[in-house]
């Protein structure tokens, strides 16, 4: 190995060749870095740093267009019936996908406590617009997800201490796809629970993710905003 060292002409350090003879190893992108140039040497130079630079700006615009025609649509409940506010949240999300195109969404940093901001799903619209009928309102609605645990939690809240939750287990699928099937669901209030009959499988896709939110699409064609909680839920 010195020998090689020693003989080559490339201004490289030495663990570069090392690496350049050894196979291939696959590498998992982050928003941030999958459309980082790299140098000579396989080291980001200043032209690379300015184009991640200017791909971490792109993205952060087109994640602030969206949060803000979001801000006041009560989670989705005032965008219902208002086509053409649909239409410009719908080419925000666009927008944001394009940013997160060939990303990987379904990996750790997938993981964890997700507070919905803004939703086209009827379901859930109609339960947080209708809570009221049953003589409280719907608190945060969070998906819960481990992606090493496997397991996906639809929940519901109704402070201070009532909650909706439907468990799933999930599957990975692609690097931005995630399959899933429901496996139960409880309706619990305090001292008090009533388990429900669970229904349905299907798949939603994390279009974007960074340290902030997560953008997704389902099998329905719904779409999804969620940032992360300040909290981590648990049963």
């Amino acid at each position: 190995m010195e020998a090689l060292f020693l003989h080559s002409s490339s201004p490289c350090p030495p663990s570069s060749l090392i690496f350049s003879s050894s196979r291939r190893i696959p590498v998992t992108r982050n928003l941030d870095a999958s459309r980082i140039v790299k140098g000579r040497c396989g080291r980001p130079n200043s032209t690379s740093k300015s184009i991640a630079a200017s791909v971490r700006e792109s993205s952060r615009l087109a994640r602030d267009d969206l949060l803000g025609l979001i801000a006041d649509q009560e989670r989705g409940i005032r965008t219902i019936g208002d086509e053409s506010k649909r239409a410009q949240i719908v080419r925000a999300i666009d927008a944001l996908g394009d940013e997160g195109k060939d990303t990987v969404t379904t990996g750790p940093s997938l993981s964890g406590t997700w507070r919905m901001l803004w939703t086209t799903e009827k379901e859930q619209l109609f339960i947080i617009r209708n809570a009221r009928l049953f003589g409280t309102l719907a608190g945060d609605v969070l998906q819960v997800i481990d992606v090493e645990g496997r397991s996906l939690n639809n929940v519901i809240t109704f402070p201070p201490s009532g909650v909706f939750f439907v468990r799933s287990g999930i599957q990975i699928a692609s690097p931005q796809r995630v399959n899933f099937r429901f496996t139960s669901a409880v309706l619990r209030g305090s001292g008090w629970e009533l388990p429900l009959p669970p229904f349905g499988q299907g798949w939603f896709e994390s279009i974007y993710l960074d340290d902030m939110i997560r953008v997704a699409k389902d099998i329905r064609g719904d779409y999804l905003v969620v940032d992360r909680a300040p909290y981590s839920w648990k049963e």
